[in-house]
C-alpha cells in the first residue's frame, strides 16, 4: 500500500515545463519533416510536390484515426499511474498497442487496395495519379508502423518520458532527412529513387524509430510486451480508452473538416486571399504548436492528479497552467507582431498581402489567447475524463455557429479574411468560455476513468 501511494503520489515533482518543452520541440520537428520533403522533392519536379502532397493528405486522415486508441490510452495510463495501480498498466499498454496493430493493418490494407479509387477523388491527371499511387503503396501499406509508433509514443509521454520521444523524434528526422538526400540526389552513385524512395525512406525512419522506442518502453518503464499482452485485451480497458479517444478524435476531425469548408470560402475571394492565409497561419504556426504542448503536457500531469483522488489540486492546478500558459502565447504573439513585416516579406514581396497579413497578425492579440483558453480547458477537461462535453460543444459551436459566421462575415456580407478572423476569434473564445464554465462547475469530478483504490464504475 505504501508504494502504491508512492508512485501514485509522482504528480507532485512533475513539471509543466520539464514535460511540455519536448513535445513543443516534437511537435515543431515533426511539421518541419514535412516541409523538409516538400523543399527537397521541388528539386526533382513540381509534379512530384503535388502528387506526394494530395497522399500525405490521405495518410494524415489515416494517422488521425490511429489517435483515437492513442490519445485514450494516454489519458486511462496516466489517471492509472496516479491511483497507483501500476501493474494493470501493462495489460492497458498491451491493449493499446495489440488494437493500433490490429487497426493499423486493417487500415495499410484499405488503402493499398483502394489506393488509385481514393486518389481518383481528387481529380489528378494521370501522370500525377501514377505518381501519388506509388507513394501510397509504401507508405500507405507502412501505415501499421505508424499506428504501432503512435501508441507506444502515447504510453512512454503518459509515462512522464516526454524527453525520451523528442531524442527518438529527433533521431528519426535526421535519418529520414539523409534517406531524403540519397535516394532524391543520389550521391556516390547511390540510385535515384525519386517519389518512391522518399516513401520508402520515411518508412525507414520511422522502422528505426519504432525499434528505439520499443526499447525504451521496456528498459526504462519495465513494460514487458508478448503475444499474451498483446492479444488478451481486457474489455473494461478497451471501453475505458474509448470513452477518451473517441470524443477526442472527433474534435479533431470536426476541426480539420471546418478547415476545408472555410479554405473553400476563401477560394472564392482569390488567390490572393488565399496565399494571406497561408502565409499568416505558417508565421503563428509555432505559436501553435506551443498552445497544443502546454495543454498536452498540463493533460499528463492532471490525469495523474486525477488518479490520485486529489480532485481539488486538479482544480487548482488547470488553472495556474490556464494563466502559465496565457502569459507565453501572449510573449509569442508580441514577438510575431513585432516581426510581422520582415517575416512575411520572406514569403512575398506583393505589398498588398504583406500588408493584409501584417494586419492579421497584429489579430493574434486576440485570436491566440482564445485558441489556448479553449486547448487547455479542453485537455483538463480530457484528462479528468470528461471528453463528451468537449465533443458535443465544439460540434455545436463550429457547425452551427463559427462556420455559418465565416461565410456570412467573409463571403456574404463582403469583409473577406477580416471578417473571418473575427468568426475564429468567435469559435476560439466561445468554445474555451463553454469549456472554461464546464471545469468551474466541478462536473468532471464524477466522469474520473480511476481514483485511487478503485476504478470508476467497475466491480472490483
Amino acid at each position: 500500500m505504501g508504494s502504491n501511494k508512492k508512485k501514485g503520489d509522482s504528480w507532485r515533482s512533475m513539471s509543466l515545463f520539464a514535460i511540455s518543452w519536448p513535445i513543443f520541440v516534437e511537435s515543431a520537428l515533426q511539421m518541419l519533416l514535412r516541409i523538409s520533403d516538400t523543399f527537397m522533392l521541388s528539386k526533382v519536379s513540381d509534379d512530384a510536390v503535388a502528387a506526394v502532397g494530395v497522399a500525405t493528405q490521405l495518410l494524415l486522415f489515416a494517422v488521425l484515426l490511429f489517435n483515437v486508441i492513442s490519445y485514450g490510452a494516454s489519458i486511462v495510463i496516466s489517471q492509472y499511474l496516479g491511483a497507483g495501480r501500476d501493474r494493470e498498466v501493462e495489460r492497458l499498454t498491451g491493449a493499446a498497442i495489440g488494437l493500433n496493430a490490429l487497426f493499423g493493418i486493417a487500415v495499410s490494407a484499405s488503402v493499398v487496395a483502394f489506393s488509385g479509387p481514393l486518389l481518383r477523388l481528387f481529380g489528378l491527371e494521370p501522370a500525377l495519379l501514377q505518381e501519388a499511387e506509388r507513394f501510397l503503396w509504401i507508405a500507405g501499406g507502412a501505415l501499421v508502423v505508424q499506428a504501432v509508433l503512435s501508441a507506444v509514443v502515447a504510453v512512454i509521454q503518459a509515462h512522464g518520458f516526454t524527453r525520451s520521444t523528442m531524442m527518438v523524434t529527433i533521431g528519426m528526422n535526421v535519418l529520414n532527412v539523409c534517406g531524403n538526400v540519397l535516394v532524391i540526389y543520389g550521391p556516390m552513385g547511390f540510385p535515384k529513387l525519386g517519389v518512391p524512395g522518399v516513401a520508402l525512406s520515411t518508412v525507414v525512419a520511422q522502422l528505426v524509430g519504432l525499434t528505439v522506442n520499443l526499447y525504451v518502453l521496456r528498459k526504462h518503464i519495465g513494460v514487458k510486451l508478448n503475444a499474451s499482452v498483446l492479444t488478451r485485451w481486457k474489455r473494461e480497458h478497451v471501453r475505458q480508452v474509448l470513452s477518451v479517444g473517441f470524443p477526442s478524435s472527433v474534435n479533431n476531425l470536426s476541426y480539420s473538416a471546418s478547415q476545408l469548408v472555410t479554405t473553400a470560402f476563401i477560394t472564392t475571394l482569390g488567390a490572393s486571399m488565399l496565399s494571406t492565409k497561408i502565409y499568416t497561419q505558417n508565421l503563428t504556426f509555432l505559436i501553435i504548436v506551443l498552445v497544443a504542448s502546454i495543454g498536452r503536457g498540463g493533460q499528463l500531469i492532471i490525469g495523474r492528479i486525477v488518479g490520485a483522488g486529489e480532485a481539488e489540486e486538479a482544480y487548482r492546478r488547470a488553472l495556474r497552467h490556464l494563466a502559465i500558459s496565457m502569459g507565453l502565447t501572449l510573449t509569442a504573439v508580441s514577438l510575431v507582431a513585432v516581426f510581422r513585416v520582415p517575416l512575411l516579406r520572406l514569403f512575398t514581396h506583393d505589398a498588398s498581402i504583406v500588408g493584409l497579413g501584417a494586419s492579421l497578425l497584429l489579430l493574434g492579440f486576440l485570436l491566440e489567447p482564445g485558441r489556448n483558453f479553449n486547448v487547455v480547458m479542453e485537455r483538463s477537461l480530457h484528462a479528468a475524463g470528461d471528453a463528451r462535453y468537449s465533443m458535443i460543444s465544439a460540434l455545436a459551436v463550429t457547425w452551427f455557429a463559427s462556420v455559418p459566421l465565416i461565410y456570412l462575415l467573409g463571403v456574404h456580407w463582403g469583409f473577406g479574411l477580416y471578417g473571418m478572423w473575427f468568426a475564429f476569434m468567435f469559435d476560439e473564445w466561445a468554445r474555451g468560455l463553454l469549456l472554461f464554465h464546464r471545469w468551474k462547475s466541478r462536473a468532471w469530478q464524477k466522469k474520473a476513468i480511476v481514483r485511487r483504490g478503485a476504478a470508476v464504475g467497475i466491480a472490483e
